[in-house]
Formats: structure tokens, C-alpha cells, sequence
């Protein structure tokens, strides 16, 4: 596989994990909580901003436990833990098989990070969809690292996170690709010195990366 002309230079890629590698939905999960009583989700969390309820249980500040009563207090206390669990994965949607072989093939070029915004709760659930999928275990099977800001503690667009993958790897990042498809994680890589690729839909990394 031929890399595009404009990454000849870049010798690691991080990836963002939903919207560019995971297919996700967030309007499944918004339609899901409104069932369940929350009609205003999205002004709580959206992929653009959330609150910092959300901040704490996406950066490991709050466990499981805790989110799932602040949810049950939010949701009313006839809604069970199952049913929030079930409404909160709704967006998680399936893992394209041309993107996980694309994946496999960049791996022979390139080193594969992983940083995403995501917590206890979907780790679980996209590790199980990709098994099912797969038969593969977990999403670290195809990267050199993966970074989840629950268990890093740092979450985009903060730049923490990117800091902590430059320097524990030693990358240059003028040599690094960074994808995501939020725009304010896109501006906080550049302000490093990162090279970027804000995948909007309906780009695809499958487009990118072109045979």
C-alpha cells in the first residue's frame, strides 16, 4: 500500500476510535435516554461538549458505580441499571471489516496509537463488539498503545493527552498524523505541531488511505 503524498513524512498515526474507526450514533443513545426520562440529554453530553458530570466519568474521577446513580437519579429510580447501561452503549454501532484490515495493513508502515474520550462502560461493550465481530480481544491487538482518557486520566481536547503520547514514544510531531473527527480535538494537535486530518463525514479512513 502506497501512503497519499502528503503523509510521505509521517511515520506514526493516532487515531481517534469513535466516528473514525468505530461507527457510532449519538443520536441512538440521545433517543434512548429521552425514552427513559431524560428529555434535554444531548444538552448534557454531544460529541462537541458535556458537562462535568461526564468529564469526571470519562477522565476515571467517578466509577461506574457512580455514574450509574447519578444516571438513575437523572433517569428516575424505576429505570434500571440494565436499561441505563443499554441506552448509554445504543451509539456504539459495529466496527467496519475493511477499516480493522486497513489497520493491520498501516501496522507494517507506520506506529498505531489510540487515543480516545471514553470510559468503563463503553470500553466494555466496544471490546465485546469487536469479539463477536472478530474473535479478536480487544482493540489493543492492532495498535502499539492505546490511550482511554478514563484510565490515563486526561481526556481531549485538553493537550495532556497528546504530550503524554509524544513523549512516552518518543514521537516528533511534525512526523505524527493525527485523526479524529471532532474539530476542537483537531485544533488542540495542530497548536502542538501535529499534522492532522479532520475526518468529516462522509470521509472515511478507508478514502484516505487509498491502495
Amino acid at each position: 500500500m502506497s501512503p497519499a503524498p502528503a503523509l510521505q513524512n509521517i511515520r506514526s498515526i493516532i487515531f481517534d476510535l469513535g466516528g473514525v474507526i468505530l461507527n457510532i450514533d449519538y443520536k441512538a443513545t440521545e433517543g434512548a435516554f429521552r425514552k427513559l426520562g431524560v428529555p434535554d440529554f444531548e444538552k448534557q453530553f454531544s460529541q462537541l461538549r458535556q458537562n462535568a458530570f461526564f468529564d469526571d466519568w470519562e477522565t476515571g474521577r467517578i466509577s461506574p458505580e457512580e455514574w450509574l446513580a447519578g444516571m438513575k437519579n437523572a433517569c428516575g429510580t424505576n429505570i434500571s441499571e440494565a436499561q441505563i447501561i443499554d441506552a448509554w452503549n445504543a451509539m456504539l454501532l459495529d466496527f467496519p471489516i475493511a477499516r480493522l484490515r486497513l489497520l493491520q495493513q498501516l501496522r507494517n508502515q507506520y506506529d498505531l496509537f489510540l487515543l480516545s474520550n471514553t470510559n468503563a462502560i463503553h470500553e466494555a461493550a466496544f471490546n465485546e463488539i469487536l469479539r463477536r465481530q472478530t474473535g479478536l480481544p480487544s482493540l489493543g491487538v492492532l495498535f502499539d498503545k492505546v490511550y482511554y482518557s478514563h484510565r490515563i486520566g486526561l481526556r481531549k481536547p485538553d493537550e495532556a493527552p497528546f504530550r503524554k503520547i509524544l513523549e512516552e514514544n518518543g514521537l516528533k510531531p511534525e512526523q505524527t498524523l493525527f485523526i479524529d473527527d471532532s474539530p476542537q480535538h483537531i485544533e488542540t494537535a495542530k497548536s502542538l505541531g501535529l499534522q492532522t486530518l479532520h475526518l468529516a463525514p462522509p470521509k472515511t479512513i478507508e478514502d484516505v488511505f487509498r491502495k
